[in-house]
């Protein structure tokens, strides 16, 4: 993209700030630039965050029919997926997707609640349950 064909519409989700991108100047090398976004960004944007803000009402309903654990809701609710708390907690993604499961849920210890925790940014008293 040419430096000065760096979109500046502006992006809602962005709150104001600005984000870094890379554009060719007029010399052809690559500089670093700053854009306010654009709209098409936006709207996908939000349609992801939607798309997570309705998985986390699934996870709900499923936590309070007993067939999720809460963990499930708190995931989605950060805007996570199974790949990311995976990333994020150090624990394998088939142990996570274990974990989605009320009685696995159950079965975890300290040391594993506190590492689900901090990688949600959650006390483990909140992550045991919903909000």
């Amino acid at each position: 993209m040419d430096l000065d064909a760096v979109p500046q519409e502006g992006n809602a989700t962005l709150a104001g700030h600005s984000k870094l991108m890379y554009a060719r100047d007029a010399q052809g090398r690559v500089v670093t630039t700053t854009s306010k976004g654009w709209e098409a960004e936006e709207i996908v944007t939000s349609h992801a965050v939607d798309v997570l803000v309705e998985q986390a009402q699934e996870a709900k309903a499923r936590v309070k029919a007993g067939l999720a654990s809460p963990l499930e809701y708190w995931m989605y609710e950060r805007r996570m997926d199974v790949a990311l708390l995976s990333q994020t907690s150090g624990f394998w993604q088939w142990r996570v997707r274990r974990h989605l499961l009320p009685r696995h849920f159950a079965a975890l210890s300290p040391a594993q609640l506190a590492r689900y925790g901090q990688a949600l940014g959650l006390p483990v008293s909140t992550l045991q349950g919903l909000p």
